[in-house]
């Protein structure tokens, strides 16, 4: 049986009657590495308390809690897209991508999806709804976002090792200000996403 812990905040499902799966993607926004999405089908009567939004977590949080979201859940899936792909078909589609590669994998079919967003593509005959802020109003998504993130930092971390002058093991490939500074200095890798601004002149004058 699921673990229950006292009510959250969160919802457990937008539509009762149905089999509903949760996505999100981790990985958007960053300028190296890939884009990574989860999805994930909870038991209707699951409650957690401390599930939410990854970005409200902190790391420890987050692995502790994927721990406990693949141990409940009744299915759950990662789908992963590469920088070429990204370059090829732009991010928002490689989300897209990522969600249905996911989805692909799950060994139980839903008959509802909820996507973290405003924007989907259409997944086979399955309908959809899209949730602004998702992953803070439903358990289902805001598992599905942990998944998402802690797969990806851990993808994030064996490329660190490969180039760690890049601090990916810090910032996961998101444009801090470390990050941009080692692309000045020493370019730009086979991870990082060439349709993305890797540097901006006015940052170069930063440096």
């Amino acid at each position: 049986m699921p673990k229950i812990t006292e009510s959250s905040e969160l919802k457990p499902f937008l539509c009762q009657d149905r089999i509903e799966v949760g996505c999100d993607e981790a990985g958007r926004g960053c300028l190296s590495g890939p884009v990574v999405a989860a999805a994930v089908i909870l038991p209707k009567d699951y409650r957690n308390s401390l599930l939410n939004d990854s970005k409200k977590l902190t790391e420890q949080q987050r692995f502790k809690l994927r721990t406990e979201i693949e141990s409940v859940s009744l299915a759950f899936a990662v789908g992963i897209v590469d920088e070429s792909t990204i370059d090829q078909i732009n991010i928002l589609n490689a989300s897209f991508l990522a969600m249905h590669r996911a989805l692909d994998k799950l060994i139980i079919r839903p008959q509802h999806l909820v996507i973290d967003g405003n924007r989907f593509n259409r997944y086979n005959d399955i309908p959809h709804s899209c949730i602004i802020k998702g992953d803070g109003k439903f358990l289902h998504i805001a598992a599905a976002s942990i998944l998402a993130k802690t797969y990806r930092d851990d993808l994030m971390l064996e490329l660190d090792l490969k180039f760690p002058k890049y601090g990916w093991k810090r910032n996961k490939g998101y444009p801090t200000i470390e990050h941009r500074k080692a692309i000045a200095e020493y370019g730009e890798t086979p991870h990082h996403r060439k349709s993305f601004t890797l540097l901006k002149e006015n940052q170069l004058k930063l440096f």
